[in-house]
């Protein structure tokens, strides 16, 4: 094993599943996290089968689908609600797996949490890394906190704004899209039972998915307001505001909102560093490398596929230089694809009389193009 001892940067979805796939594995991981406490934002998230593959590779599966929606169908509608057409989403985890399903992110979050502590990983919150030294055979840290350590592999799983790709030399940085995004959990409606997406409306889109038996994460696509509105306490009023004109479940669901609830907004950026996520012993992953928009709801499968994949070919058999190549080789390409076509959704939707504009198609190949092994 050309690793033993890892240091992962970053305790979200992709920092969990790395250093869970690697506990597994045999290698000695340390876990840092720089917010004081460890658990996931409270809006939904979209498991496409890959995700879900991923999750049941590292054990927690079955955790995350006890309180999960699956679904394997995408319904379009008009803005008023008519029905456009139904699609069937390809099962990307394979055939024994749903196609989709809706989960809180901080019930996935939860779960990876424990197996993170269940499988003996050390997890240390409210710091980060400082400085980084490398020699052939190993990498020094300095923490935030003033402590040290000796690692054979660090790993930056902090995120689109993260601090470890500059640190290690990466100089791509994310863009705005063009859109941004409201995002709300609510009570689901009964006759809720897969995702819906709305469009011909005032905005780019609205939609829907059933999250868990009771809830559901509802979102608006806008063009990019004032900055100074970003964060986790946006105002209901201006959600109700712009997404005037969207009718049926939708119309419904933002109608009866409490006027306490949180209402996440946030301009949407995109990053891809086209080429090396490695520096020697240290490297970047999940959207630290690759971000897109959710607009094929890929985002986390691509980061969890990362995870699941690095922890493999470093824990294998070649030598590290030669597995981190090999891991580039495996990864670029899949998530290019995902990335650019995202980017031609965001394109479309920003622009919808686009002569030829067929987004349907784009996502039905993009997920087609899916099935295949990360």
């Amino acid at each position: 094993m050309p690793v033993h001892k890892v240091l992962v940067v970053g305790g979200g979805i992709t920092g969990s599943v790395l250093a869970l796939a690697l506990a597994q594995r045999g290698a000695d991981v340390e876990l840092v996290e720089i917010s004081p406490q460890w658990f996931g934002v409270g809006h939904g998230i979209t498991l496409q089968g890959n995700a879900l593959k991923a999750l049941r590779s590292v054990g927690v599966l079955d955790r995350v689908l006890a309180r999960a929606v699956p679904f394997d169908v995408l319904r379009l509608l008009r803005a008023d609600g008519e029905l456009i057409t139904e699609l069937s989403t390809p099962h990307t985890g394979g055939p024994d797996l749903p196609a989709t399903a809706g989960a809180l992110r901080r019930d996935l979050q939860d779960a990876l949490c424990d197996a993170v502590y269940a499988h003996g990983v050390t997890v240390r919150l409210g710091l980060s890394v400082e400085r980084l030294d490398q020699s052939p055979r190993h990498v020094e840290v300095a923490f935030t906190d003033g402590s040290t350590g000796r690692y054979d592999l660090v790993v930056g799983a902090d995120g689109i704004n993260s601090a470890m790709r500059s640190l290690i030399g990466i100089v791509e940085k994310p863009r705005p899209v063009g859109m941004s995004i409201f995002r709300v959990v609510a009570d689901r409606p009964a006759e809720m039972d897969c995702h819906e997406v709305y469009y011909g409306g005032p905005r780019y889109k609205a939609g829907y998915s059933p999250i868990s038996p009771g809830q559901c994460y509802a979102y608006l696509l806008d063009e990019n307001l004032d900055a100074s509105l970003v964060g986790p306490r946006a105002s209901l009023s201006l959600l109700r505001e712009r997404g005037a004109g969207y009718g049926g479940t939708w119309g419904k669901i933002i109608a009866s909102l409490p006027d306490d609830t949180a209402v996440d907004y946030r301009w949407i950026e995109a990053i891809l560093v086209d080429g090396p996520w490695h520096r020697g012993r240290t490297l970047v992953v999940g959207d630290a490398a690759h971000a897109c928009p959710p607009l094929i709801a890929q985002g986390a499968a691509m980061c969890m596929e990362d995870a699941v994949l690095l922890a493999e070919l470093v824990t294998g058999e070649e030598p590290l230089e030669k597995a981190l190549d090999h891991f580039m080789s495996r990864r670029l390409p899949r998530v290019r694809t995902v990335l650019e076509n995202s980017l031609q959704l965001a394109e479309w939707e920003i622009n919808p009389d686009t002569p030829g504009a067929d987004p349907a198609r784009i996502m039905s190949e993009t997920l087609d193009s899916l099935t295949a092994a990360a």
